[in-house]
């Protein structure tokens, strides 16, 4: 098998790349804009657990990033039977001072390139005939599919946040867009999972470390490897959608109907938190 991991040289993406490889010994398409990160990942896996690696350079916000990628792995007969969604950024800023390239930069990272991989690859994934072992496979559990899409949303979909105004729209888009999709790829073969943490223990949000140290004590972050190992046991289940945590499930009818008086505290003391 053969598994595609978006923003695989840090974070989240990293603990895909390495899950996948040392827990499912799947071969790895490993696409960053990190470049000499990336390759240093994709070499550190292959001699560790025994798997092909392919660092690919890739800048993911351009327009035309999917159709390259897709056709790079045309190009070089790759297979990909698991996508993973996970290149992403985040940034708090007032919207009418955030710079339009900025703006155009998560509007085509979180939709645009998510749809087209999605779109292009499932594409792929549903026209495929499995060969009788392949039929034969199970992971956890489960039998073989034609092929898995895990894209990553976030809890922030619920929430009407000034600041983060553009990130929780284009994650609500990927909670949607995956959910809807689930019911036109299940049938053909296709499972397409998508998650929707809280908050995660990584540097993607600029808190400070005691901070960061504080939020997995108390349950409200989880750690990016916890969070990747239940995303992957979810997707080959064939899990729909996903939220880890208790406290999230607890918080997020609150998220939606947040009063105005305590969204306007929340912007006051948000920047505060950070470094």
């Amino acid at each position: 098998m053969l598994a595609l991991v978006t923003g695989a040289s840090s974070g989240i993406g990293l603990q895909y790349a390495t899950q996948l490889a040392r827990d499912y010994h799947t071969d790895l398409l490993l696409v960053s804009n990190q470049e000499e990160e990336q390759k240093q990942v994709a070499a550190d896996l292959a001699a560790k657990y025994g798997v092909k690696t392919i660092a690919l350079y890739a800048d993911l916000s351009k327009q035309d990033a999917a159709e390259q990628l897709h056709q790079y792995c045309l190009d070089n007969n790759l297979i990909v039977d698991i996508l993973v969604n996970n290149a992403g950024v985040f940034f708090f800023n007032p919207y009418c001072e955030t710079s339009m390239k900025r703006i155009e930069l998560m509007l085509n990272l979180h939709m645009i390139t998510v749809a087209k991989l999605t779109r292009l690859f499932g594409e792929d994934m549903v026209n495929r005939q499995l060969t009788e072992e392949e039929k034969a496979q199970k992971l956890c559990g489960k039998p073989r599919q034609k092929g898995y899409i895990l894209n990553m949303s976030s809890m922030s979909a619920w929430m009407a946040m000034p600041g983060i105004q553009t990130y929780n729209a284009t994650k609500a888009f990927i909670y949607n867009f995956s959910k809807s999709l689930w019911y036109e790829l299940r049938p053909k073969g296709v499972n397409i999972t998508v998650m929707t943490p809280g908050a995660v223990d990584t540097e993607l949000f600029g808190l400070a470390p005691n901070l960061r140290r504080l939020a997995v004590n108390l349950t409200v972050a989880i750690p990016p490897e916890k969070l990747v190992k239940r995303a992957l046991r979810k997707m080959f289940r064939g899990k729909k959608t996903d939220m880890p945590g208790v406290i999230n499930h607890l918080c997020t009818p609150i998220l939606k109907h947040t009063p105005d008086w305590l969204v306007f505290l929340a912007i006051k003391l948000v920047g505060k938190f950070q470094k």
